[in-house]
């Protein structure tokens, strides 16, 4: 997907906006400040949209791949994704169910506490239990580095 995609959307939403609220505007500075923003927020919502698409999420893990990785064959890294996999499946119920909405799935914290009517705390709780059992279960096949792509 290249960059210039989805920019003319973005910049029809930003004369869209100006519209909206030109009665707001005041001076120069104000009109500055307020088309930077909304052009920055607009460009980090198709970022952040973008980046919870699968197929993206795909490409940027291909590109992300340590180059010691690289030389891995498509069957070894198929033992390690199924290893990983095993690890997540591991998980208890609930850190399991929170960790993939998060991790796989891309829900926001603030997402996933509304769906499962919990607290940001408490999905917050168990991402961090999960990815410390994740952690402790993947140093043992020292995928650490492959655990990258699944936590951050």
């Amino acid at each position: 997907m290249k960059l210039e995609e989805g920019i003319d959307d973005i910049l029809q939403e930003v004369f869209i906006k100006i519209w909206q609220n030109r009665d707001k505007i005041k001076t120069s500075s104000t009109f500055n400040a307020f088309i930077f923003t909304i052009t920055r927020n607009l460009l980090l919502n198709e970022l952040r949209r973008r980046l919870n698409n699968q197929k993206i999420k795909e490409e940027i893990g291909k590109m992300a791949i340590p180059i010691e990785y690289s030389f891995i064959e498509q069957s070894e890294f198929h033992d390690l994704k199924e290893k990983v996999d095993k690890a997540i499946d591991e998980l208890p119920i609930r850190q399991k169910e929170i960790f993939t909405l998060s991790r796989i799935y891309g829900y926001s914290h603030k997402e996933i506490a509304e769906k499962l009517n919990i607290t940001t705390k408490a999905v917050e709780f168990h991402i961090s239990k999960a990815i410390v059992l994740l952690r402790k279960k993947l140093l043992y096949f020292e995928l650490v580095s492959v655990l990258f792509f699944f936590i951050n």
